[in-house]
């Protein structure tokens, strides 16, 4: 994914506070950084790129070890990764991101979370999809890193979802471009969980109804197309997603068709979801975000109900 992120206003408070807001994070113990030196990990902390336009956002305190557990090509240009975080005390809400520091690499990145909370419990995994670009963490990712390489996070950002059992249900419309689909897939994959906790279980939070509009360039662009159309198909009537493609040069797969718009996502579309018991995250280039920040706004949707986040 894009190398930078560019913070969030429009955060909710109030009633729904508990779900997006600029709570304090959960301090975890310090753990080694095996074979991490301290120089490495000074040059790291340089106020570049990532850095720089994070400076006023949230983090937690402490960098956490991990380890490169898999990798694979999810599209022509984006490199999903599997990193194995073995301290328990570490933790992330549905949304985040992590400030990624590689030995002997002075620059450091910031990628989000596309995976849910529920797979660091139960298999101490994390995993981040990281589109290729000549920023050198990119680089590294695609080019030199491998099963057992080390490397260091720090989590980080206020856009998240984090409902708690007592707050009171709400639907989400998720509106992502490009890469920006991955902290968005972590929110999905979240509220899947959530569900099926109160399905099986009857408790913890009951979660509403689930839309995804999400936009790529053209169908091989479109990440985690089979993770997204699982979830539709393992929850209908609850989660539904209209995937769009704007630059599309060849035939539609007939399992994809039903769900492929050609061409952007309107204002129209995402008008027709709007309630008062309407959350929307939107995650995508900085002109896409602030058409659908300010169309919502606009639209009379309560500036604490709209959370964004711009990856350049």
């Amino acid at each position: 994914m894009a190398c930078a992120a560019v913070l969030v206003p429009g955060l909710l408070r109030g009633s729904v506070g508990a779900i997006c807001s600029q709570a304090a994070f959960l301090k975890s113990t310090r753990g080694s950084l095996r074979h991490l030196t301290l120089t490495s990990i000074m040059k790291s902390k340089r106020k570049t790129d990532h850095l720089e336009r994070t400076a006023n956002a949230l983090r937690q305190e402490v960098v956490t070890a991990a380890k490169v557990c898999g990798t694979a090509n999810e599209s022509p240009s984006v490199k999903r990764l599997r990193l194995l975080v073995a301290d328990q005390d570490f933790s992330f809400k549905a949304g985040q991101w992590i400030d990624f520091f590689i030995p002997g690499v002075s620059v450091v990145g910031g990628f989000s979370i596309c995976s849910s909370p529920r797979l660091l419990e139960q298999e101490r995994v994390i995993e981040l999809a990281v589109k290729y670009t000549n920023h050198p963490p990119a680089v590294w990712i695609h080019k030199q890193c491998a099963p057992d390489s080390e490397v260091a996070v720090r989590v980080g950002g206020e856009f998240f979802f984090d409902p708690q059992p007592a707050d009171a249900s709400r639907n989400l419309v998720l509106i992502a471009g490009g890469v920006g689909i991955n902290p968005l897939l972590s929110i999905l994959r979240h509220a899947a969980d959530l569900h099926r906790e109160w399905a099986n279980q009857g408790s913890g939070y009951e979660i509403g109804t689930i839309r995804l509009f999400y936009s790529a360039k053209n169908t091989s662009e479109l990440l985690f197309k089979k993770n997204i159309l699982d979830l539709v198909n393992e929850f209908p009537g609850k989660i539904a997603c209209s995937l769009h493609v704007t630059k599309q040069t060849t035939p539609i797969s007939a399992e994809l068709k039903p769900y492929i718009t050609e061409g952007r996502i309107t204002e129209k579309e995402i008008r027709e979801h709007i309630s008062r018991e309407t959350l929307f995250y939107i995650c995508g280039p900085p002109p896409m975000t602030d058409f659908f920040s300010k169309q919502l706004e606009n639209s009379h949707v309560p500036k604490e109900h709209i959370c964004f986040e711009k990856w350049w």
